[in-house]
């Protein structure tokens, strides 16, 4: 987030199209007093100068602005009107009465945008402090690995959602996570941290990852209140030695391999449950595995990314495109895969949070 200025805000940053319609209104403003004094008396253009205080009120956060800028509009007021002598004193005093309220009501508006506008910075601050303790950053390389993440709250506001995602260094390896709480709103931010809090502390003592998820569907289906949400989830146990990767897939997209230019889909053999419904469907997890080479890259993702939609309706087709995407780590691949991911969608962006995770091995 940018750094706050002294009034407790970030800078003040306008669109291209607000600038453009501001340039316009006030070249239409410079237009009026010119045809005003072409005129001559008998009429007056003069009311337009109302529009002034306004214009400087939509650019700036500072109440003194439209108030400066209104007591120059009320001295040209007065100065076209001492030329045009044949103007009714009732039109006089009714220009110079819609000059000033005009400016009073621009500052009231700037002082009353700008502390909401600091109460939304403070809200956005909060969110990203809850993001760093729930969503804590991987290291960049662990052993053989290198690591990467990248989070995008579809509302740009909450900066948190539903998706989730832990990476752990245990005796056993490094147990990684990546999942979506069902459902949107804070009750979904509420069950992604009774997750992540869940696997933290097991991760470090159950040996077996299919066991492990067995405790996540524990802990959601055993929640006070439940509502009955649950959460897709991806489970990997990347032992310290030379040993297969064993995947536990409850429901989720499956991961992604790319390995000399290709890229293949790592399904489960056996579907499982999403984490919080195991006891309905009585299925159990099962790991899967799969040997890992050098140069291979294992790209975990959510359903924000493999569901986003085009103008067209259609999904974004990551297996086919994860092939040209490059970049010189996997953190870069990431950024070129949401790059990628946002032209497909267009405006107004995503409609569903989106939580990538890659490993590649470097030897």
């Amino acid at each position: 987030m940018t750094a706050a200025g002294p009034d407790g805000l970030p800078p003040l940053h306008l669109p291209r199209r607000t600038r453009l319609l501001l340039y316009g209104a006030l070249l239409l403003l410079v237009s009026a007093v010119a045809a005003a004094l072409a005129i001559g008396p008998g009429a007056t253009l003069s009311p337009l100068l109302a529009v002034a205080p306004v214009l400087a009120g939509a650019t700036t956060r500072k109440a003194r602005v439209p108030l400066l800028v209104g007591a120059a509009a009320l001295v040209a007021v007065g100065a076209l009107e001492s030329e045009n002598t044949q103007l009714p004193a009732s039109v006089r005093i009714t220009v110079s009465v819609t000059v000033l309220a005009s400016t009073l009501a621009s500052a009231a508006s700037v002082v009353l945008v700008a502390a909401r506008e600091r109460e939304l910075y403070q809200v956005r601050t909060v969110a990203e402090a809850a993001q760093r303790a729930l969503l804590r950053p991987p290291a960049e390389r662990i052993g053989p690995l290198r690591l990467a993440v990248r989070y995008v709250a579809a509302t740009a506001e909450a900066r948190i959602g539903g998706d989730l995602y832990a990476v752990v260094e245990t005796r056993f390896g490094v147990r990684v996570l990546l999942g979506d709480v069902q459902g949107h709103g804070l009750s979904a931010v509420e069950t992604a941290a009774d997750v992540l809090g869940v696997f933290r502390e097991a991760a470090r003592t159950e040996p077996d990852p299919a066991r492990l998820a067995e405790r996540l569907d524990a802990a959601l289906t055993a929640r006070p209140g439940d509502d009955g949400r649950f959460a897709t989830a991806l489970l990997l146990d990347v032992p310290v030695g030379r040993e297969p990767v064993r995947v536990v897939n409850c429901g989720h997209p499956p991961p992604l391999l790319r390995r000399a230019g290709r890229v293949a889909e790592l399904a489960p053999p056996v579907p499982a449950p999403p984490l919080g419904l195991r006891e309905l469907t009585g299925e159990d997890y099962a790991a899967s595995r799969f040997d890992p080479g050098p140069g291979d890259l294992l790209l975990l993702h959510t359903d924000g990314v493999s569901e986003a939609r085009d103008a067209r309706g259609c999904f974004y087709p990551l297996a086919e495109r994860l092939p040209g995407l490059h970049g010189g780590s996997p953190a870069d691949l990431l950024d070129a895969v949401l790059a990628d991911v946002r032209g497909w969608v267009g405006e107004p962006g995503l409609a569903d949070d989106a939580a990538l995770l890659a490993l590649r091995w470097d030897h």
